[in-house]
């Protein structure tokens, strides 16, 4: 089955997180794309603690970032492979293909991606390292208000 590039991209940043673009490129028996919904699930877990906890729940503050970082990662990835050149995608994913295979080709789709995925996976990445140092930092000083009381 030839695997296009453009697609991959896609999958990676849209579906990233359910492992989509592992499934497509590898199968269904990679086990890095059945291990992906895990951190995901707990990030999304780690909102409903918030929603229902507010925002002073420890456990909270721990489990957001890993849907941040997971959404982050799979945003490199579709970055990564959009920016491959035909020749290494084709070589990689489809050894059966010549170089030049139109599979591996860049058109604006993958361009579209590209932008796309740059843009939520730095914002997602930031967001999840703030939130983190922050709900740390404020954990301390409260921690500390307790010791000086």
């Amino acid at each position: 089955m030839t695997k296009h590039k453009t697609l991959a991209a896609w999958l990676a940043f849209v579906g990233g997180p359910l492992g989509l673009h592992r499934f497509y490129l590898h199968g269904l028996g990679d086990m890095l794309g059945w291990l992906l919904p895990i951190p995901t699930a707990l990030g999304f877990y780690g909102v409903q603690r918030v929603q229902q906890f507010g925002q002073d729940d420890l456990w909270s503050w721990l489990l957001i970032p890993l849907l941040g970082f997971t959404i982050a990662a799979c945003c490199l990835t579709a970055i990564i492979y959009g920016l491959m050149t035909p020749e290494k995608w084709n070589a990689r994913f489809n050894p059966t293909l010549s170089e030049e295979a139109a599979a591996g080709r860049t058109n604006w789709l993958t361009i579209g991606a590209i932008v796309f995925a740059l843009l939520v996976g730095a914002t997602c990445l930031m967001s999840s390292i703030v939130f983190s140092f922050q709900r740390y930092f404020e954990y301390q000083i409260e921690e500390s208000r307790k010791l000086s009381q």
